[in-house]
């Protein structure tokens, strides 16, 4: 009996829980191992390998509520990504071209779709304009792999992703006109109903999701409840976008736009966001998409051969003609011009429903008694090869030119020729700073720089245990959260007598470029503090002082105000200093406020002009009325102000009362002083390339020269 219980497991399709999800971890596994060798790409692997595990292949699983809840959950988290990881900077400077690729999108294919189905198919009006709504969707399906190349930051990327919303939209917008004409329902009620619910629900996530998440992550620091939440943001999102008459899948890519500025692209939550959904709910998504597929459509009929050919026809070469459209309009590059294509070739969720949803429409009976349905089986066949074919070529033509891309951005990076490294190093001595200065440490450092960050803490009597482990337990905690954000912290425990000569030393032995320093907010700048920073840290010549103070976590902050001296410019380390505002801005999407003279404002401007950022400029010369701006800071707000030694030339006798000022105003904000070293170790006046193209952002001074000429 108990022989014949175990073989039963392995009756097909399978049936238990645990062999099932195990083949599903197995394909996901070595999926990628297998096809990176032979450079095709993985996620057309995954589709593959849900076709021959599906109920249409081998029947070994299969395609049941567990595979489709999980890979709904998948296509969610896709569009989600796409929301959350774009640059709303961007985004919004793009959106008239992210309008006209939504145009382009649509209407080229939708156009070519009525033509073929009422002339070749011989389908009714009502019918062709459903069918060629087909052709207008479609899935960014490979996606994940512009974001594993790390270029999501693209304009062509942000435009296409733009400019899906937008067809999607009108794609499905004409399915419930079709729907509701074909079940005689269109009419006043129906527009404003559907007119009411969609601006309600985008109203409701745009607006209201921010408030509620921002209130969330100020109460709730725990990692777990904080991704869970995210999750049931997606899922909310998702259910008020269908009550709302419009596919979920926007509801999730609305919910990544509320969520962009409150999840920091280089934290902790950011990256176990992108890791749960590229190891498991993408996957399975792509697997569920695969077992659909079944290839013995190809041998029923002529008919299904017919319009298979047709609709791949038509969705590939609108798709094609609409990306080269748009890379001529705005004057892109071929390979930018490729990446649109890839990622809006492809056909899959959008497509599946509208033609699921003309298939089940009965109409009638023919003289047999069988359904004449509003698309018939024919084209239920063909866009099953639709999906196929769409999904493999937007896989290999994404693949490549994201490869061009990347290999393009390589060219002009400026990183390889900077002779300077950058080593942060964060001074930790109270448990409750150590969060708020590793995850500051984490947003300001440069691009693509996992090491040179280090966390040290002084150990003032030799051989003292309790401060030994106090030391460690700071310490562990600082390597925790570099971890959870796949970052190495390197951790430094250090015997000495005297603190600030402590970690001079550690300055001089690391190489460190920056040091940062934390304030407790219930204690503000004590008259010890102020003391040590004047007469001790910022002696050392070597590292710029940042001073920080938190009351609030950092990825709640929706604005700064960063206040830069007169002269400011003129100091050797000024431009690494303004690269940590840069990363600030462009990490966490927060705006900035710029304050400062005319000379200083217009030279930033120029700046912002070649790497974009939210920004806006407030002229601003009088330091006496420094409590004015901090009056003007609302809640949520926090300063970023740029300090200056006595001898240096940006001084001002103001700067001396700063701490005071700070004390009595700011108590409850955030802030953050920079103080940049004297040291110059940079050629800031040699010509290099346009850091508008610069991988990474990491010296604004080596382009000074002939920026500012």
């Amino acid at each position: 009996m108990f022989t014949i219980l175990k073989v039963s497991h392995f009756d097909l399709p399978l049936e238990d829980p645990v062999l099932k999800f195990l083949v599903v971890l197995i394909i996901i596994l070595s999926a990628p191992l297998l096809l990176n060798k032979i450079k095709v790409p993985h996620l057309l692997g995954l589709i593959i390998a849900g076709a021959i595990i599906g109920p249409n292949g081998f029947n070994i699983l299969t395609r049941d509520s567990s595979i489709v809840v999980t890979g709904t959950t998948g296509l969610l988290y896709i569009m989600f990504l796409a929301g959350l990881e774009i640059d709303l900077a961007e985004f919004k400077k793009n959106k008239w071209k992210s309008l006209g690729f939504g145009g382009y999108t649509f209407v080229i294919p939708f156009m070519f779709g009525i033509a073929a189905a009422h002339f070749i198919l011989h389908y009714n009006w009502l019918t062709s304009f459903l069918f060629a709504s087909i052709f207008s969707s479609h899935t960014l399906i490979s996606y994940p792999i512009i974001s594993k190349l790390g270029v999501v930051k693209n304009r062509a990327v942000n435009i296409t992703v733009g400019g899906t919303v937008i067809t999607d939209i009108l794609a499905l917008l004409v399915l419930a006109i079709v729907v509701g004409m074909t079940t005689g329902e269109v009419n006043a009620a129906f527009w404003t109903q559907l007119s009411v619910g969609i601006i309600v629900f985008a109203a409701v996530v745009l607006f209201g999701f921010p408030i509620v998440a921002r209130w969330f992550f100020k109460k709730v620091q725990d990692k777990i409840s904080q991704y869970i939440f995210v999750l049931v943001m997606i899922y909310l999102a998702a259910l008020l976008a269908e009550l709302a008459g419009i596919e979920a899948i926007i509801g999730a890519f609305l919910a990544g736009l509320a969520l962009n500025k409150l999840i920091p692209h280089t934290s902790s939550l950011m990256n176990r966001v992108e890791f749960v959904g590229n190891a498991i709910f993408i996957p399975f998504f792509l697997i569920s998409v695969g077992m659909l597929i079944d290839f013995t459509v190809f041998f029923k009929d002529f008919e299904t051969i017919k319009v298979a050919v047709l609709m791949i026809s038509i969705s590939i070469g609108g798709k094609y003609l609409a990306s080269i459209a748009t890379q001529k309009t705005f004057s892109y590059t071929k390979a930018e011009g490729g990446i649109i294509f890839g990622l809006s070739s492809a056909s899959a969720a959008a497509t599946l429903a509208t033609v699921m949803v003309g298939y089940n429409i009965i109409l009638g009976e023919n003289d047999l008694g069988e359904p004449i349905r509003l698309l018939d089986e024919s084209v239920l066949n063909g866009s099953i090869l639709l999906i196929l074919i769409s999904c493999t070529i937007s896989s290999f033509v994404t693949q490549k030119n994201g490869e061009k891309l990347v290999k393009a951005d390589n060219e002009n990076t400026i990183a390889d020729t900077n002779p300077e490294k950058e080593n942060i190093l964060l001074a930790v001595n109270h448990l409750n700073t150590v969060e708020p200065l590793t995850n500051l440490a984490l947003l300001i450092r440069s691009k693509n720089k996992t090491a040179g960050l280090y966390a040290l803490n002084i150990i003032n009597e030799e051989k003292n245990d309790s401060s030994k482990k106090h030391a460690e337990a700071l310490l562990h905690e600082v390597v925790n959260i570099g971890a959870s954000a796949d970052v190495n912290i390197t951790p430094l425990t250090r015997y000495d007598t005297d603190l600030i000569e402590g970690i001079n030393n550690e300055i001089k032995v690391n190489g460190i470029t920056d040091l940062i320093i934390g304030i407790n907010h219930e204690k503000g700048f004590s008259p010890s503090f102020v003391y040590n920073l004047y007469s001790g840290y910022l002696n050392n010549s070597l590292a710029d002082v940042l001073v920080y103070q938190a009351s609030q976590p950092i990825a709640t902050i929706q604005k700064y105000a960063v206040i830069i001296p007169e002269n400011a410019s003129q100091e050797p380390r000024f431009f690494h200093s303004l690269l940590k505002v840069w990363n600030i801005a462009r990490n966490s999407g927060a705006e900035i406020e710029f304050y400062g003279n005319d000379a200083t404002v217009k030279m930033i401007e120029k700046i912002k002009n070649k790497s974009n950022i939210e920004a806006r400029f407030i002229i601003f010369n009088d330091w006496n009325e420094l409590p004015k701006v901090f009056g003007k800071m609302k809640d949520n707000d926090a300063l970023i102000l740029f300090m200056a030694h006595r001898k240096m030339a940006s001084y001002v006798p103001q700067m001396q009362q700063i701490p005071n000022l700070l004390n009595q105003h700011l108590r409850e904000k955030n802030f953050l002083l920079i103080f940049p070293s004297n040291r110059n170790e940079v050629d800031y006046t040699k010509d290099t390339r346009d850091i508008g193209n610069a991988s990474d952002f990491i010296e604004i001074g080596n382009i000074v020269g002939r920026l500012f000429k």
